[in-house]
C-alpha cells in the first residue's frame, strides 16, 4: 500500500487554487487543496524535456500534453521540479516505486485527505489518467533559467525619470486611492476612495499578486504571477506605466526601500522560478543584483533546488529587506546599503514560509510558516528570530491584524486555511512580558478557508473572510467581531448578497480599509464571464454603504489602499 504520509493533503493533482471554476467538494481540506495548487505561470513549451528509457513508454505528444496539465494543476503544490513544496515530492524514485497502477488509482479516486478525484469526477478520462501516471515516472521537465541577460532583454524604460513631472499633475487623492487586482484580465483598476469611481484600468501582468507603493507615495509597483512588474507613476496627469520588466517566469512579491535616506532608491522582487530575488533601481526597474535562494532546508538540512521567494517587506528602521524563502524555511535580511558588497543575514525559521506583517510597533515581523502550523517572529532591530509560535492549521494571515486585548495587551492575529480558528499572539515584551510571543487566545470563526483578516487603529471591528470554504454561504460572507467583546462571538455580513449579482461562485475576499478607517471594502469575486463587484461597508454601523459595479471589474481580488499599504497600517 502507499503510505499515507506520501499521499497527504497535497497529493498528485491539487485543484486550481483560487480558481472560480473548481468543483466545490464537501471535505474540510478542500480549501487548502484549492489554495495550494495554484497554476504555474511558466510556459511549458520552453522546458527541456526528460523522456528517458527508465520510465514507461510515451509519445512526444503524450509527454507535451501531460507537461501542460502538470504545470497548470500540480506545480503550485508539488513544485516545478516535483521535489515537493506544500505538497509531497513526486520524484521518480517515489513514482517508479509505486508504479502505474497505484498512480492511476489515486488520480482516479483521490483521497479523503484532499486530493481531487480526477477520474470519478469526470475531469480526466481513463486514457488521460494512464498518460499522467506514465508521465510522473519520467524525470520532470527543466524550465530555463532567467538571469541578468534575460531580465535586461525584457526591461522597458517607457518614460525616463528626467522626462517625468516634477510635481503631481492631477487632483487625485492618492492617500485614499485603491489599487484593485483584476485577476483574470491581467489588469489593475485604480479607484478613488471617496467617489468610488474607477479612474483608470491599467494593463499589467497575469493575476497581479500584490501592489506596493514607494516611500514617497509617488510610484505604484504591481507584480503578476507571470513575474512581470509594472512601475506606475501616480503623479502624471493620468497614471501610467513608466517602466516594466520580467524578473523570472513565475513570481509573487515586490517591495521598495523605506528606510530614511533610501526612499524610492531600490525595489526588490522575488521569483518562484527561478528561485531567486533581484534588486532594481526604484525609479527605472533596471536590474542591479540577482541572488539565488537555492540551498539547504532548516529542518533536515537537505538541498532543495526550488525554494520559492514568498513575502518580502521593507524595514523602516534600517536599510534592509526581509525576504521569506518558502521551502527552505529561511528568512533573509538583505542589506541594500552596498550592493557591491551585499550583506545577507540568514535566520533559520520553519519550512513553508508564506505571508505576514508587522506588529503595531513595526519592529517585529510576524510571518506564517503555513504547513508547519507556526508563526515566526523576527526582531528587525536585533536581526534575530524571537520565537516560533504554534497556532492552528495552515495559518494564512495576509498582513494580519493588530489590536489591544485588555487582558493580554497588544496582540497580532491570524486566520487559518485548515481550521475555523483565529489565533492571537501577544506582541508586547516590555509591558506584557508574560504574554509576549505566545498564542494567548484562540476564538472560533465561521469556518476554514480564511485568506485575510483585518482591522484598523480607528476601528473596533475585526473582519475575517472565508474565501475558500466549500460552503457557499460561508465563502460569500464575512465574520465581524467587536474587539472590545470577543466573547460575544461574530456577526455575519452577507457581502455577496448585498452585491446583488447573478449566478456564480461569488467568493468574498480581502477586507481593506480606507485611509480614514471608517469604511471597509470587500471584493465579490465571480467567474471571468460573470458579473463581479466591490462592496463597501460602513465600519461603525456594519451596514452597506456602496456597491461598485462596472463591466471592467473582471474577477477583482486583492485591493490595496495607498496610505495603509505605504505605512503598514493593519
Amino acid at each position: 500500500m502507499v503510505s499515507g504520509k506520501l499521499w497527504g493533503a497535497g497529493a498528485i493533482m491539487c485543484a486550481l487554487a483560487l480558481s472560480v471554476t473548481v468543483v466545490v467538494a464537501k471535505s474540510g481540506s478542500e480549501a487548502e487543496t484549492r489554495y495550494q495548487g495554484a497554476p504555474s505561470a511558466i510556459d511549458p513549451s520552453g522546458t527541456k524535456d526528460m523522456v528517458t528509457s527508465e520510465g514507461p513508454k510515451m509519445t512526444t505528444e503524450e509527454f507535451a500534453w501531460s507537461k501542460t496539465v502538470y504545470f497548470e494543476r500540480c506545480a503550485g503544490c508539488h513544485g516545478v521540479l516535483r521535489k515537493g513544496a506544500t505538497g509531497k515530492p513526486l520524484t521518480t524514485d517515489v513514482t517508479r516505486k509505486v508504479g502505474s497502477e497505484y498512480l492511476k488509482t489515486f488520480i482516479t479516486y483521490g483521497t479523503p485527505a484532499g486530493m481531487p478525484n480526477w477520474g470519478t469526477s469526470g475531469q480526466l478520462s481513463e486514457k488521460e489518467i494512464d498518460t499522467m501516471a506514465r508521465y510522473l515516472q519520467h524525470e520532470p521537465p527543466m524550465p530555463p533559467e532567467f538571469g541578468m541577460k534575460e531580465m535586461k532583454a525584457s526591461w522597458k524604460l517607457l518614460v525616463a525619470p528626467g522626462k517625468r513631472p516634477k510635481k503631481k499633475m492631477n487632483d487625485v487623492d492618492l492617500d485614499n486611492l485603491f489599487s484593485v487586482t483584476l485577476r483574470d484580465s491581467g489588469e489593475i483598476a485604480l479607484i478613488d476612495g471617496a467617489s468610488k469611481k474607477i479612474l483608470d484600468v491599467i494593463k499589467t501582468g497575469y493575476a497581479v499578486h500584490i501592489s506596493r507603493i514607494s516611500a514617497s507615495g509617488r510610484y505604484l509597483f504591481v507584480i503578476g504571477r507571470d513575474a512581470r512588474i509594472n512601475l506606475i507613476d501616480l503623479w502624471t496627469k493620468k497614471p501610467q506605466t513608466v517602466a516594466e520588466i520580467k524578473i523570472g517566469m513565475e513570481a509573487r512579491s515586490v517591495e521598495t526601500s523605506k528606510f530614511k535616506g533610501w526612499e524610492d532608491k531600490y525595489a526588490i522582487a522575488g521569483a518562484y522560478w527561478p528561485p531567486q530575488f533581484v534588486i532594481m533601481d526604484g525609479d527605472t526597474l533596471e536590474p542591479r543584483k540577482i541572488v539565488s535562494t537555492r540551498g539547504m532546508t532548516v529542518d533536515t538540512q537537505e538541498y532543495h533546488p526550488e525554494p520559492r521567494v514568498a513575502a518580502i517587506v521593507g524595514m523602516h528602521n534600517k536599510p534592509e529587506f526581509l525576504v521569506n524563502v518558502k521551502e527552505t524555511g529561511k528568512i533573509m535580511l538583505v542589506d541594500y546599503s552596498d550592493l557591491d558588497n551585499l550583506k545577507v543575514n540568514t535566520i533559520d525559521a520553519a519550512p513553508f514560509l508564506h505571508d505576514g506583517g508587522w506588529d503595531s510597533t513595526l519592529r517585529y515581523f510576524m510571518t506564517a510558516a503555513n504547513k508547519s502550523n507556526k508563526i515566526a517572529v523576527v526582531d528587525s532591530e536585533d536581526s534575530q528570530l524571537e520565537a516560533l509560535v504554534e497556532v492552528g492549521e495552515t495559518p494564512h494571515p495576509g498582513r494580519g491584524a493588530n489590536f489591544v486585548r485588555p487582558k493580554y495587551g497588544p496582540v497580532w492575529a491570524t486566520g487559518h486555511l485548515g481550521d475555523d480558528t483565529i489565533a492571537m499572539i501577544g506582541t508586547d515584551p516590555v509591558n506584557h512580558k508574560e504574554n509576549a510571543w505566545k498564542m494567548v487566545d484562540s476564538i472560533k470563526g465561521q469556518g476554514g478557508g480564511s485568506l485575510f483578516i483585518k482591522t484598523h487603529p480607528k476601528s473596533s471591528n475585526l473582519y475575517v473572510d472565508t474565501t475558500l470554504n466549500p460552503d457557499a454561504k460561508i465563502s460569500q460572507s464575512v465574520a465581524v467581531y467587536d474587539i472590545r467583546n470577543l466573547d460575544k462571538g461574530f456577526e455575519v455580513l452577507p457581502i455577496a448578497e448585498w452585491a446583488e449579482l447573478g449566478e456564480g461562485p461569488k467568493r468574498v475576499v480581502q477586507p481593506e480599509f480606507n485611509k480614514a478607517g471608517d469604511e471597509v471594502w470587500f471584493s465579490v469575486w465571480n467567474g471571468k464571464e460573470q458579473e463581479s463587484a466591490l462592496v463597501v461597508v460602513d465600519d461603525k454601523t456594519r451596514t452597506l454603504k456602496a456597491v461598485i459595479k462596472d463591466k471592467r471589474l473582471v474577477t477583482p481580488t486583492g485591493k490595496f489602499n495607498v496610505y495603509n499599504t505605504l505605512h503598514d497600517v493593519y
